[in-house]
């Protein structure tokens, strides 16, 4: 594997996508830390999506904070890592990438119905299927300029994670 140990991979998406199964088995794949980021959510943050209510972004920027900080611990002790957030605003991508060179953000894109249907079929995840309408609302699709590795949900998890991979290690090469 030519990617750098100290890779870092922002796995996004709406709920649903298959972040965390992705981004799991990437980082086990590449050898280096695992964060999902839905951990670093305060806790009224949760209650506020159990309940169904969507977040705001006042709500969301101590969480992104957190998750950068995380980042920086990693980037700061020469490590990599895979780490989940929804990121689904551009301003959201901002903080947690930034301008950290070693960030590469990967986009799990799938069809609403296709991730209705998944979420449909989870238990005992905060997350409820009546807030997926809002996600796509919010959703900022990365642009180019964001330089996304984008991959289709409906590959299966394997499949995924080997796309992923070999992307970056084509952007490894010199």
């Amino acid at each position: 594997m030519k990617t750098p140990r100290a890779t870092i991979v922002v796995v996004m998406g709406v709920s649903g996508s298959g972040k965390t199964t992705v981004a799991a088995m990437l980082a086990g794949r590449l050898n280096v830390h695992f964060l999902e980021g839905d951990d670093l959510h305060p806790p009224a943050n949760v209650e506020k999506m159990r309940g169904g209510t969507p977040l705001t972004d006042e709500d969301r920027w101590p969480w992104l904070q957190a998750i950068a900080g995380r980042i920086d611990e990693w980037r700061a002790r020469g490590e990599g890592g895979v780490v989940t957030c929804s990121a689904l605003k551009r301003a959201y991508r901002r903080i947690i990438i930034g301008d950290r060179p070693e960030g590469v953000l990967v986009y799990l894109k799938g069809s609403r119905e296709l991730i209705h249907r998944r979420m449909a079929a989870r238990h005992e995840h905060f997350m409820p299927v009546a807030l997926l309408d809002n996600q796509f609302k919010t959703l900022e699709e990365p642009g180019a300029d964001e330089h996304p590795i984008v991959v289709d949900v409906a590959k299966t998890p394997a499949e995924i994670v080997a796309t992923i991979v070999r992307e970056l290690e084509k952007r490894a090469k010199p």
